[in-house]
């Protein structure tokens, strides 16, 4: 089953088709710059009975080098069948197109990503015949942007970068980053990164943070997720999962957490305190300054 992570992680190259070439610089790919990314079709079924599709696929079209197919999955653990699958992409395109094909494989753990860039032959030793190596992009080679000013130079390759390192322990800077350099921008620029962020940290602790950081610094947006993540902010039954948020930014941060300050924040029951606690979590100093303003 397709989940919200998985959606975020390719989609965002469908709203962006020039973001590889972007991104090629950054993993130090040497590509010729594309005047043009197409997308393409992703269904790779054939004639008989057994469908493929990859998750998202772009021509880019350069003037020195002509056209190169990229084929951009997402992966969100280790899956045996998988080098298989993306043999067969591989083959498939380059028959059907007759153009030199890539895949780009997006994961949000180092582990995953160290499975994923192995090398795969399909044939044996002395006669590998097809070799899959995928070009990966994880947390292990995604910049950490906590800057704005550096996030709102490219928002398509800031928020991909954020995606990647949704299990970091610095989470809440780089979400900070990312919705500072989305305030004040049209709608139509900020909704689909804002939902693409919201869908890539899906089942993870940094998805209230983030829930949080739309509902304050992105208050003015009304797209349809951003409404509905204040909306759910706003449910009866949230202070539980807020409070266990703010413990994990703290100890996640290296800040010692005295049982005083668990408590106080286990026991209260008011969203909006919880709200703005969240929010001093990302930057406070210690623990204790969480509540300063609060004891003033």
């Amino acid at each position: 089953m397709v989940n919200p992570p998985h959606e975020a992680l390719h989609r965002i190259f469908q709203h962006d088709p020039m973001l590889f070439s972007r991104l090629s610089r950054q993993l130090g790919i040497r590509l010729p710059t594309p005047v043009e990314a197409v997308l393409l079709p992703t269904d790779l079924t054939e004639t008989r009975p057994v469908e493929r599709r990859v998750d998202t696929l772009l021509k880019l079209d350069s003037a020195a080098n002509g056209s190169l197919l990229l084929a951009i999955e997402s992966q969100g653990k280790k899956d045996p069948d998988k080098h298989a699958s993306w043999a067969y992409y591989a083959a498939h395109l380059w028959s059907k197109y007759r153009l030199p094909t890539a895949l780009l494989v997006v994961c949000q753990d180092r582990a995953t990503a160290e499975w994923a860039g192995q090398e795969v032959a399909s044939g044996p030793p002395d006669m590998p015949t097809l070799v899959i190596r995928p070009t990966v992009v994880g947390p292990h080679n995604m910049p950490v942007i906590t800057d704005p000013v550096r996030a709102r130079g490219d928002l398509a390759l800031a928020t991909l970068a954020t995606l990647t390192h949704a299990g970091d322990p610095g989470i809440g800077d780089i979400l900070k980053a990312l919705s500072t350099a989305l305030r004040d921008l049209p709608e139509d620029v900020a909704d689909p990164l804002i939902e693409f962020t919201a869908q890539g940290l899906s089942k993870r602790p940094a998805q209230e943070i983030w829930r949080n950081l739309v509902a304050t610094d992105l208050s003015f947006y009304k797209s349809y997720l951003s409404e509905e993540l204040r909306e759910e902010g706003r449910t009866e039954g949230k202070a539980e999962g807020r409070a266990e948020a703010i413990l994990l930014v703290l100890e996640q941060r290296g800040l010692d957490v005295p049982d005083d300050v668990r408590a106080r924040v286990t026991a209260c029951d008011d969203l909006e305190t919880l709200r703005l606690w969240l929010t001093r979590a990302v930057t406070a100093a210690t623990a204790e300054e969480i509540f300063s303003e609060d004891d003033a």
